[in-house]
This record gives structure tokens, C-alpha cells and sequence, in this order.
């Protein structure tokens, strides 16, 4: 276990032994880790001076010295309080689950167990010999009437370096008996133990073990199976929703500036990046047109960087029960840094955060929205947030502000080149068959042909196009031709048609504000590309087929 980690938080709990604080409360699941950190800090007299013995109390145990029969009569919390009050000597007393007693929404509080903590408090304070109680629980739960009285002090998940040690000692374990093979670089070591962040230490020893046992190898594969491990923990909170996806970068066709952009920022959260003094980024919002691949490059990333990405609804962040939509906000933000480095995806967040004026909630959407704000100005966890929106200008401008997202990226209609490459991708993946193929020829001249008649048209339509076509050709039990393609087109009206007032305005906002995520060449192109109009322009529309949206800015 890192030595300067377990240091720092002995210094603390000792600092709070020391002046006498009565009640202290850990919320965590790492029950033992946490009573091993207690005992090393009760009992070294570098630090806490007075040496206290340590208890541990639990409802089938009763109070029991380490190594020691718990004493029966003490299973009671009442006559365990009790003895605590009794003890003439030095100690440290850390009491298992003993949450249960103070009540929930589902269960009633025990008032005599309340009472008699605040009865003790007093000859707690004062008692000759220092006496500590510690109350440790996987969740917190505080009555009224305690929480001026019990101080909850915050015991994080294992950190990096205690990870890595666990890992490098089995390793060494396991490469002296011969039996598995490790094939790790430093770095890829490195990877491996960043994959397990937001695992208790045993959770983590099970993962590389599981790994380990799977093929007899450990590699750099297998961060696929630790991230395994971390999905059930999402599972388990029930806001965050963990998408798994094996889509690359070149599965989005086009938007080459976005694409560079976070192609420079892969693995900024490992500690080669820090030699160079960057910090790990903070994420992106990206805006535009619908249709035109802002998902995709949330889930392309994911792949790329081999984060974890964590969908946040905020249908399910606002509950209809008092006080529980800003603790689910508070939820999601801690689940999401206990398994950092990860990516949070939050589509449509203008959904979420749009109209913050309170009006008919009591004030909770500015709470969350409030609590969002700071979360993302002050975060030190490496979690990256990819943030979509469709509608901009519902978005509140403190949002838009420089420090809570590294970039605004703007996703305009695709070009020419990009239709080319987005036809490519679809067609690649779909067109396996030879059946389905027949005569049909996926090359240059087939695709500048689809490009040219599609000006206009958004991703989505595209894939749309594609399968349309696909469906001619089934139908009739034959092979596909180009004439199956050119038929969908001519009976699609794009978007640029049916949102034209919509994407002009988006466009002039993002001139301004935002960067494009197409690259400058493609954006040149663009200006002397022939146009054929699918459909009749209404008065002044040639403007939306010519102008792009976004400033020039090359990654």
C-alpha cells in the first residue's frame, strides 16, 4: 500500500483523535482498509502521541480488541455505548453498520441509540483518558439530531500507486512461479493499473487475478476485462449508464479538426503526459447540426483512448423526491471520478440545463445546474466530458464560459469529401455478401457520384441512403446497383430543407463562438464543389449550401 497516501490520512484522523473530536463517521465499503489505516494511526506515537488501544464493534460480534472473542453482552448498541462510556482507558472504538440504527427512508430511526450518543458526548469530550468513536458504513446516514455532533471524514477509493503496488506484487509473484506470461511494457503496465481506478483494492486484486487466469497471460489487452469490472459498479448506481462500444475513430467519416484534436490528447492522463506538465483535459462541447455525428465521436473516443464512457440522463438526475435530485447529482459526479480516468457523455445537455430559473421546482435545477458549474471549473480527476447539443442558444451562458470546457467544437453539414467518406464507411460495413454485391463497384467514381447528388444531406440521412437502397435491392431478391442509391436520394428531403431557418442561425452563432471540427482544406473544398439541388431552394437558401459555420482553427 503507498506509503505516502496512508501517511497523509494518518496525520488526519489522528490530527481529529487528538482534539478530541467524539464521533467521527467514514462512509465507505472498504471496511477492513479503512480499520487497518485507523488502527496504524491509533497506534503510532508519531503522530497521535497518546497510543489508544482499538475496539471494533459489530451487531454478531460485539466489541473486540484485534485477535481477541468480542465480548457478548456488548452485541447490544445500547450496552455497547455503554461500555464505551465506562472505558478508563485510551482507545479508539470503530463501530460496523452502525447507520442502521439512525434510520432511513425505509426504515425507522432507533431514538433510545440517538439519545444515548448525545449523552455520551459530553463524557467523551471531558473523560481523563482520550476515547474516540469511529462509525464506519458502505453509506451515510446522519438523523437530525446528530449532525452537529458526528464529523464525517471522507476515505477515498485506492490510488494509483496503491493499485500499481498490488499489481506489480502479483506480477512478481506469478512471473517467479512461471506459470503465467507477462508481456507489459512499463507504460502498458501503467494503463493497466489506471484501468482499475475506482476499485477497491480487493475488487482490483480480483480483476488482474481473473485476468491472469483467463489465458494464462497478462497483457494490455486485458483492460477490457478490468473495465468489465468497473461496468458493474454503473450497474449498480442506476444513474449512469455504461456504454460499451467497439466503434474507431475511422468509423466517423470526416471532421478531421475534432478528430486531430483529441487524437493529440490520447493518453494525457498518464504520466507521461505530466512530464511535460499538462494537466488532464477537461472535455469538449459540441454543437451543430442533427444528424451529423456528435454521438458517434463520443462513442469513437471511448475506443480510442480506452476509457470508459459514462452516459449521464438527466431524466433520471431529477426525481420527484425532495432533496434526492441533488444527492443523485452528487452520486453520478462521485461514481464517475472513483473510476477515473473515464469519459462522461451527456447528450443533449441542453435538455438538461435549459431554463434556469427554478420557477415551479423549489430552486433545484439552479442547484444541480449550480453544482454542475463548479464540478467542472475545479475537477481534478481526470474525467473528460463530452457534452452535445443540438439547440445552443437554450444553453445558459455561464455553460459556454471559458474554463468549464477546453473547446466548442461546431459540426456543420458535411462536404463533399466528408459525404465521400461517410458513404465509404457505410457501404465498407454493409456490402459483405457477394450476392449483395453482384456488379456493384464501391470505388471512386461510385462515390463522387453519391457525394455530388447529396449536397446538402447530413450524416444520418446518408446511413439512411444506404440502407433505403439496401432495401430496394431485398426486395426484389437482388444484387444492389446505383440506381438503388440515386432512387433514395431523390426521395429524401434533407435537413438543410426542412431546418433551414434552424441551421442558419446555429451558423452564425458558431462563426463567432466555436471551432469547426471540419478541417480547413475540406472547408475550401467545400466553397468550389459543383452543387445540384435535390430539392427547389426557397428565396435566399443558396446561402446555407455556401457558407460553413465555425471559426477556421487547424489542430
Amino acid at each position: 500500500m503507498d506509503q505516502s497516501s496512508i501517511s497523509e490520512f494518518q496525520i488526519h484522523i489522528a490530527n481529529l483523535m487528538r482534539a478530541r473530536f467524539p464521533f467521527l463517521y467514514i462512509p465507505t465499503w472498504e471496511e477492513e482498509r479503512a480499520i487497518s489505516v485507523i488502527r496504524s494511526a491509533a497506534t503510532n506515537e508519531k503522530v497521535i502521541k497518546t497510543v489508544r488501544r482499538v475496539f471494533t464493534w459489530s451487531i454478531t460480534n460485539g466489541l473486540a480488541e484485534e485477535g481477541q472473542k468480542g465480548r457478548e453482552e456488548t452485541k447490544a448498541p445500547l450496552k455497547a455505548l455503554e461500555f464505551i462510556e465506562s472505558y478508563e482507558h485510551p482507545a479508539v472504538f470503530v463501530l460496523k453498520d452502525f447507520h442502521i440504527y439512525f434510520g432511513s427512508m425505509h426504515r425507522q430511526p432507533d431514538h433510545q441509540v440517538i439519545r444515548k450518543i448525545r449523552d455520551l458526548l459530553p463524557s467523551l469530550k471531558r473523560s481523563a483518558s482520550p476515547k474516540n468513536v469511529v462509525i464506519i458504513s458502505p453509506v451515510l446516514e446522519l438523523p437530525t439530531e446528530l449532525e452537529k455532533e458526528i464529523t464525517i471524514v471522507d476515505f477515498d477509493l485506492p490510488t494509483f500507486q496503491e493499485i500499481k503496488t498490488v499489481l506489480r506484487e502479483m506480477i512478481d509473484a506469478n512471473r517467479s512461479g512461471g506459470r503465467i506470461i507477462i508481456d507489459l511494457t512499463p507504460e502498458e503496465e501503467e494503463r493497466l493499473a489506471k484501468a482499475a481506478l475506482g476499485l477497491t483494492l480487493h475488487e482490483a486484486e480480483n480483476a488482474f487475478a481473473r485476468a491472469m487466469m483467463k489465458d494464462g497471460r497478462l497483457d494490455v489487452s486485458d483492460v477490457e476485462l478490468i473495465l468489465e469490472e468497473k461496468r458493474q459498479i454503473i450497474k449498480k448506481s442506476g444513474i449512469l449508464e455504461y456504454v460499451k462500444t467497439d466503434l474507431k475513430i475511422e468509423d466517423v467519416g470526416g471532421l478531421e479538426n475534432l478528430k486531430r484534436w483529441l487524437m493529440k490528447r490520447n493518453k494525457s492522463w498518464l504520466d507521461s503526459a505530466a512530464v511535460y506538465g499538462l494537466p488532464a483535459p477537461k472535455g469538449v462541447l459540441i454543437t451543430g447540426v442533427t444528424g451529423c455525428g456528435k454521438s458517434l465521436i463520443a462513442k469513437a473516443v471511448s475506443a480510442m483512448w480506452q476509457l470508459p464512457l459514462l452516459r449521464l440522463d438527466m431524466g433520471k438526475i431529477f426525481s420527484g423526491l425532495l432533496g434526492s435530485s441533488e444527492e443523485n447529482m452528487r452520486k453520478a459526479i462521485k461514481t464517475v471520478e472513483a473510476i477515473a480516468p473515464s469519459i462522461l457523455w451527456i447528450d443533449e445537455i441542453e435538455k438538461g440545463f435549459s431554463g434556469m430559473s427554478g420557477v415551479g421546482d423549489s430552486g433545484t435545477s439552479s442547484r444541480i445546474f449550480g453544482s454542475f458549474l463548479t464540478w467542472m471549473q475545479e475537477k481534478t480527476k481526470p474525467v473528460f466530458v463530452i457534452a452535445t447539443a443540438n439547440d445552443i442558444h437554450a444553453l445558459p451562458s455561464e455553460m459556454l464560459r471559458k474554463g468549464r470546457f477546453d473547446e466548442i467544437f461546431f459540426v456543420d453539414l458535411p462536404t463533399r469529401k466528408e459525404r465521400k467518406e461517410i458513404f465509404r464507411v457505410h457501404l465498407a460495413k454493409r456490402l459483405k455478401d457477394p450476392k449483395v454485391i453482384g456488379d456493384f463497384q464501391l470505388h471512386e467514381g461510385t462515390l463522387n457520384v453519391l457525394a455530388e447528388m447529396t449536397e446538402g444531406f447530413v450524416g444520418a440521412e446518408l446511413e439512411q441512403i444506404v440502407i433505403s437502397g439496401l432495401f430496394e435491392a431485398f426486395s426484389e431478391d437482388r444484387s444492389v446497383t446505383l440506381a438503388d442509391f440515386q432512387k433514395a436520394i431523390r426521395n429524401t428531403v434533407p435537413l438543410s430543407v426542412t431546418q433551414y431557418e434552424q441551421i442558419r442561425s446555429i451558423r452564425e452563432w458558431a462563426n463567432v463562438r466555436a471551432v469547426a471540427a471540419t478541417a480547413r482544406e475540406d472547408r475550401m473544398e467545400y466553397k468550389s464543389e459543383a452543387v445540384e439541388t435535390i430539392a427547389p431552394p426557397r428565396p435566399d437558401e443558396s446561402d446555407i449550401r455556401t457558407a460553413r459555420g465555425g471559426r477556421a482553427v487547424d489542430f
